[in-house]
């Protein structure tokens, strides 16, 4: 198998995003190009390309959502509010979304949401809807992904997650055990020199998400290449038990 088929099994086909930007209260809409990225504005921060030419920048993006409690005592964690970024640092979608069960704790502290918050909110099933479309064939960013999966009631393709919370490189270029839990704030706070989650206004998922893809940018190039030779050697094993050819392995770096 060629290089470039081998790629496009890894990385799929790019969807185009139907998600839009909130400023304030007013949303916009971001046209795609053929990468995938945005053509509005893109953050001063975010590099312009990948250091690994087979990594497509606009097959990158980073996702927050910030959640309510619902149910009894306000325990079950309910997506109340999504933001995604591109590879860029563009905003591409932040949307508030309406919860299925009635709102026991809107959980202000920490999430940002308030009643007047969600008074416009679009219901779960189209966000979802819209949130997968972006989602897919796309390596995902974020921190601590199995809580905003699970709020999107989702399994993203293990291969395509890049979890913060879960990355040994950032742990030991901040001076913490490998094994430590440890959070976006403080990861933000010892790498990138930046206060997050501060105040008592709650998060904003727009600057956690962006501060997980600046996090993730800061060991992609020796990340993906560990990610790359577990995945071959993952494969390599299986091809052997399987009669699998080794042109068929996962993914070939050169």
């Amino acid at each position: 198998m060629e290089m470039g088929s081998q790629i496009k099994t890894l990385l799929g086909t790019l969807p185009v995003a139907p998600g839009s930007s909130i400023t304030g209260n007013k949303p916009s809409t971001f046209d795609y190009d053929d990468s995938g990225l945005s053509v509005a504005g893109s953050s001063s921060s975010s590099r312009a390309s990948s250091p690994l030419s087979w990594l497509k920048p606009g097959k990158c993006v980073a996702i927050d959502c910030e959640m309510v409690g619902t149910g009894p005592g306000g325990k079950i964690s309910e997506l109340a509010r999504c933001s995604i970024v591109n590879y860029r640092g563009d905003v591409v979608y932040d949307k508030y979304i309406k919860p299925e069960l009635p709102i026991a704790d809107y959980r202000t502290r920490w999430s940002g949401i308030t009643k007047h918050s969600l008074k416009n909110a679009i219901s779960f099933k189209t966000a979802q809807k819209e949130i997968l479309k972006i989602l897919k064939d796309k390596r995902v960013v974020g921190h601590a992904l199995h809580n905003d999966f699970r709020a999107l009631k989702y399994f993203h393709p293990h291969s395509q997650i890049r979890d913060t919370s879960k990355i040994s490189l950032l742990k030991k270029n901040a001076g913490l055990p490998e094994k430590a839990g440890v959070s976006l704030k403080t990861l933000a706070l010892n790498l990138l020199g930046k206060r997050i989650q501060v105040g008592r206004n709650g998060h904003s998922s727009v600057e956690d998400a962006l501060a997980s893809l600046e996090l993730y940018k800061l060991v992609e190039d020796q990340w993906e290449e560990e990610l790359c030779s577990h995945f071959q050697l993952e494969t390599s094993t299986s091809a052997e038990t399987s009669g699998v050819s080794d042109n068929d392995h996962f993914c070939t770096v050169k």
